[in-house]
């Protein structure tokens, strides 16, 4: 299958705004396999040794399927994006036509083994790494879903499972990309993980990577769905508690966070934690609002640049 790759060439005075800003566009006008590609430090001495130069573009890529219909919709993305002007980001749209494979592997050479924290550590499956004694080293291959562990929306996420989740306990994982927060949740014992993704491709891989990581599969479920059709398709089980977890991940934008805050409440058992991520700071009140809306008690905040990530108990 051909696709169209399209990417965003951008300049803004704050990196970390244009980049919520654009990803935001590309989210919103249905594109998949999103990757944000902003300057970074180079790797730790040690890391990723044998990888390429990082690039210094600053751009997000996404892909569309290059169908009769494309044409309008990379009108509309031109469109957005000559509007971004007004808040002070420029972009550049620029697009090529790509085959599925080659989608899959040209963005590898930029994903570094990375240490998240002084435990768990991200190690792409094609590179190697000598692990130390009491690392908990998880095995990804991202593919075209979302999700590397570098980010900080997921590396934050990633720190608050490590201390908030308990042995035995369920969790859930809303909008799962690659499935790297389900791995993590499994590796530190977690009882049962689910994941949910809009994202067909996303389901597959998150299976793919749990798989690689030696998780047995009577202990996960990911599928194709949105939480309130999880909830909904799950009551009608036999297990009437089958959608009820001890904590929940939701590393998605603000708004969306907003949108479902409800249905998060209702899949926290009592007491539970949920970690909330994909929030920028000029959003953060908006998200706390929303908890102290529903009820559910601020627990920390952890900050990280212009991103950050709350946890909450209900």
């Amino acid at each position: 299958m051909k696709w169209i790759h399209v990417k965003a060439l951008f300049e803004c005075s704050d990196l970390i705004f244009g980049e919520e800003i654009v990803s935001d566009m590309f989210f919103a006008l249905g594109l998949t396999g999103v990757v944000c590609q902003v300057p970074l430090d180079a790797p730790p001495e040690g890391f990723g040794s044998d990888a390429l130069p990082i690039s210094n573009e600053t751009s997000i890529s996404g892909y569309i399927p290059d169908i009769d219909t494309s044409i309008e919709l990379l009108k509309k993305i031109e469109i957005r994006a000559k509007e971004l002007e007004g808040i002070g980001i420029k972009v550049v749209i620029k697009t090529e036509i790509v085959d599925q494979q080659d989608w899959a592997e040209s963005w590898k050479k930029f994903f570094h083994v990375s240490r998240i924290t002084d435990k768990i550590v991200i190690k792409p499956t094609w590179r190697e790494f000598e692990p130390k004694k009491d690392d908990i080293v998880i095995e990804l291959d991202p593919g075209m879903a979302f999700g590397t562990g570098t980010h900080p929306t997921t590396s934050m996420c990633i720190a608050f499972i490590e201390k908030y989740l308990a042995s035995e306990s369920r969790f859930l994982d809303v909008g799962t990309g690659s499935g790297i927060l389900m791995v993590t949740a499994a590796k530190l014992g977690a009882s049962y993980i689910a994941g949910i993704d809009t994202d067909e491709v996303a389901v597959q891989v998150a299976k793919e990577n749990l798989i690689k990581n030696s998780i047995l599969p009577e202990l996960f479920n990911v599928e194709k769905s949105t939480l309130d059709q999880y909830i909904k398709s799950n009551k009608n089980t036999k297990s009437s508690n089958n959608f009820e977890f001890d904590l929940i991940a939701a590393n998605i934008i603000a708004e969306v966070l907003i949108e479902i805050m409800a249905d998060i409440k209702t899949c926290l058992k009592k007491d539970g934690v949920v970690i909330l991520s994909g929030i920028i700071k000029d959003r953060e009140k908006l998200v706390l609002d929303s908890l102290n809306l529903h009820n559910l008690l601020t627990l920390e905040t952890r900050y990280d640049g212009e991103w950050l990530a709350i946890a909450a108990k209900k």
